[in-house]
């Protein structure tokens, strides 16, 4: 017997479908054009899009036990990693026109990722605390990795709001049960609120506190 399953949840399913490949694509993006950045080779280039469009969605599947990872079942999540890393090997030149290419569709990304994360972890059955948490681990995973593939710091550990932003729309996101509000609604809310959150924290040099360092600290010692 085939299940039916009501209009509703079908436009649900392919909303996040949907909000899951474009994350892919914009975080693949990102990826591409930091490899592109540190003089990558094609295939460099490929190998960090793929990653970076990847690995938070793979780590939150192995967490929730949705295995094999959708983005090693479903071949379309490769497909459009690889067209992502194309698109921005071969129009590097045009995407250098936009200074800050790579936090725009980090943030882009870290919005989307943040919201289809939390959402497929409330489809598994987890409470909202740990479900908002997977949402943030989804949205960074892929941009830590990224980043030490190409020996830098992950921008979550130095830069401004990270995060918590995603943290922040993750949150909006799995509101929906509590609140009985569309599931959808509270996706596009959620995932327009991290994006902002983030950009505005790039705009403005929002951080977090930290120590001043150490090395700038004169010497007390005897000389």
């Amino acid at each position: 017997m085939i299940a039916i399953l009501p209009q509703a949840a079908v436009v649900e399913s392919l909303f996040l479908r949907g909000f899951d490949l474009l994350g892919t694509f914009v975080f693949a993006m990102s990826g591409a054009v930091s490899g592109e950045e540190h003089g990558l080779d094609l295939y460099g280039i490929l190998v960090l899009a793929f990653v970076a469009g990847n690995f938070g969605g793979i780590t939150r599947d192995v967490l929730i036990g949705a295995v094999p990872p959708a983005a090693i079942q479903n071949p379309e999540y490769l497909a459009v990693s690889l067209v992502a890393g194309i698109v921005a090997f071969y129009g590097a030149s045009r995407l250098a026109r936009f200074k800050n290419a790579v936090l725009i569709l980090d943030a882009a990304g870290l919005g989307l990722f943040a919201v289809t994360g939390a959402t497929k972890a409330l489809a598994f059955h987890l409470g909202p605390v740990p479900a908002a948490l997977l949402g943030m681990l989804t949205g960074i995973g892929g941009g830590i990795v990224r980043d030490l593939l190409v020996s830098e710091i992950p921008t979550v550990f130095r830069a401004d709001i990270y995060a918590f932003a995603a943290l922040a729309g993750a949150a909006v996101c799995v509101s929906s049960e509590p609140l009985h509000i569309s599931s959808t609604w509270t996706g596009v809310t959620g995932a327009v609120l991290c994006f902002g959150i983030r950009m505005a924290a790039i705009r403005y040099h929002w951080q977090l506190p930290k120590r001043a360092n150490p090395s700038s600290t004169p010497s007390g010692g005897a000389g």
